[in-house]
């Protein structure tokens, strides 16, 4: 397994256990946060930037698409990450808060942090015992 693979496992892995069980931890203070996020556009803007860059650097570093699940889990999300960092930037802002809705993020929270908990642990698993 690639060095780069492991440590984008480990990093992504990590990162994701982490913010779902702060998320989960702070549910209120999560989705007031985000709701405020989506309304500035100019912070809204700083983020879209951040993902942006940092899913053109995943998609630059790591575009492997064999090797096992890892290294094609890992090129997936940089493929998200580039692709909803240019959408996101593409569309006007107030696309992002319906979009924002449209996917009921309140009401499908836990789902949403319990997906990015077992993706976590997974990327974790997997990068550590590799």
């Amino acid at each position: 397994m690639a060095p780069l693979t492991l440590f984008l496992g480990k990093l992504i892995g990590l990162f994701c256990v982490i913010f779902a069980l702060a998320m989960l931890a702070h549910k209120e203070s999560a989705i007031a946060t985000l709701k405020s996020v989506l309304q500035s556009p100019p912070l809204l803007l700083i983020v879209e930037i951040i993902g942006l860059a940092a899913g053109l650097a995943m998609v630059l570093g790591h575009n492997v698409w064999s090797g096992g699940a890892l290294p094609v889990v890992v090129t997936l999300l940089g493929w998200i990450m580039l692709v909803r960092g240019t959408a996101l930037l593409a569309l006007p802002s107030d696309a992002a808060l319906k979009f924002f809705q449209a996917a009921r993020y309140e009401q499908l929270f836990h789902l949403y942090m319990g997906g990015t908990l077992l993706l976590g642990l997974y990327l974790a698993y997997a990068s550590f015992s590799a």
